[in-house]
């Protein structure tokens, strides 16, 4: 089998070499000002060019994300402050406007521009393979899927358009709208997500409030008694299930449960007072916080679909998160394409990294109450935390820049490109030689005492001794 594109988020210059160093093929940034990731996102048109140059000398490739729906403000600006980036020679443009591909497309034609392939952004939403069709007769040479796809959707897809390059999200956040169209941060904090200032607010804490209907003017109005006070979650997936059973269905073309045709109010924690009604109709609720998306155990089947990239969301996330997706994705790719069994561990390996509980998404189709974390909304590791990288070896000893607490006796997971251990840590010392205990989270330098390849490792810690008896990834 063809082995596809593994395609990495590079938020800096520094997670783009990890990504490398840890098995991607290709990695993705964005333009500020054009792409969804306008804040925190170090890619000037310096660093553009830094990180291009990188690339091409390891035999790698370097997309420029320009992929927001521009308003005409943008449209103004947006052959000016594309041309030079286009003049860096990118291996594509990602972009999703259909009227910023046309004017694109029109200076390259022209020969004013050179040539620079075109992938079609999720942002796009293409869900059929007649719109994939429609974006290859306009010069698009890549299309990136929705996520909203099944499996099955795909290989559809793949076999109407056997010539067309695919591309399919397998890790990441998943958006609680079509991907970046949610409306919820421009609502509250006038920041629009598909303009790349998304406050993340479908995943801030909400109370749910009953309500009943104004029969005059069908305005949601709460009750006296709103607080639900006996509310559990836990107690209504007991529920949900007992209605699963009975034949009654959380979405899709099953029997409507009834408490789904009722009107809810629900209550931003910050915004006290301020009531919002939220209904559901067949296809589910529109505020919620979605747990993260984890394809991991479909890499092989994806593969066998003859999917061209898989690509991994996160040009926020961190360097440890860059590095941990890469190297497990690699694996189950490299597994796939030689006919070897998906190896489980890589799953226990993805649960080092935070997360608000992982969903293989629509992928595969499961009970909607399953793509859900109605707990949290913010990621919680369960199996082991980032806690240092290393910046220099000398003589058995390794110099580490801590990023969270560690201590002498904890378990530590040594995660290298050249494949990862566990070590008892047994002894400590400052930068100025002296021993300690304990190494503080904040931004401090110690060494550790660490016998084979280091360079470049980063550093995780086990939360239990059983976590150092699994057989770490090979090479």
């Amino acid at each position: 089998m063809k082995s596809p594109e593994l395609l990495l988020p590079a938020g800096s210059l520094d997670k783009m070499r990890a990504a490398y160093d840890f098995g991607a093929d290709a990695v993705y940034a964005g333009q500020p000002r054009y792409s969804l990731r306008a804040r925190n996102n170090e890619f000037r048109l310096e660093q553009l060019a830094q990180g291009i140059a990188e690339a091409h000398a390891r035999g790698k490739k370097f997309f420029v994300t320009s992929n927001l729906i521009a308003h005409n403000d943008k449209v103004r600006t947006y052959l000016r402050d594309l041309q030079p980036v286009v003049e860096l020679r990118p291996d594509a443009l990602i972009m999703a406007d259909a009227g910023l591909i046309m004017l694109v497309r029109e200076q390259m034609e022209k020969g004013l521009w050179p040539h620079v392939p075109i992938h079609l952004s999720v942002q796009a939403n293409s869900t059929n393979w007649a719109a994939v069709k429609f974006w290859q007769r306009a010069g698009v040479e890549r299309v990136i899927l929705s996520r909203e796809l099944s499996l099955a959707e795909v290989a559809q897809i793949r076999d109407e358009c056997p010539d067309m390059e695919l591309e399919v999200f397998v890790h990441g956040a998943l958006c609680i709208a079509y991907s970046g169209r949610c409306l919820l941060s421009g609502y509250f904090n006038r920041r629009d997500p598909n303009q790349g200032t998304c406050t993340n607010a479908c995943r801030w804490n909400y109370k749910t409030l009953d309500a009943d209907v104004d029969p005059n003017t069908g305005e949601a109005l709460a009750r006296a008694d709103a607080s639900l006070a006996g509310f559990s979650f836990a107690d209504e997936a007991e529920r949900a299930e007992r209605a699963e059973a009975q034949g009654l269905s959380a979405c899709g073309s099953g029997q409507r449960h009834p408490a789904a045709d009722k009107v809810y109010l629900i209550e931003e924690e910050g915004r006290p007072g301020q009531l919002m009604p939220i209904m559901e109709d067949e296809h589910g609720t529109y505020i919620m916080n979605s747990k993260d998306l984890r394809a991991v155990e479909l890499v092989e089947k994806l593969v066998a679909i003859g999917v061209d990239s898989l690509k991994i969301e996160g040009r926020t996330k961190s360097l440890y998160y860059v590095a941990r997706t890469a190297q497990v994705y690699r694996r189950a790719i490299d597994d796939a394409v030689a006919g070897r069994p998906f190896d489980p561990r890589l799953i226990t390996e993805l649960e080092g990294l935070a997360n608000r509980g992982y969903t293989s998404g629509f992928l595969e189709r499961r009970p909607a109450q399953s793509y859900q974390n109605y707990e949290t909304g913010h990621s919680v590791a369960t199996r082991s935390q980032f806690v240092g990288e290393v910046k220099a070896v000398q003589d058995g000893w390794a110099e580490v820049e801590t990023k969270n607490r560690f201590a002498v006796g904890d378990w530590l997971e040594i995660v290298h490109p050249g494949g990862n251990r566990t070590v008892h840590l047994k002894t400590m010392k400052d930068a100025d030689g002296q021993p300690v205990q304990v190494a503080a989270g904040n931004p401090m330098r110690v060494w550790i005492e660490l016998q084979g390849p280091a360079e470049g490792a980063l550093i995780a810690r086990l939360f239990t001794p059983e976590g150092a008896d699994a057989a770490p990834l090979p090479a």
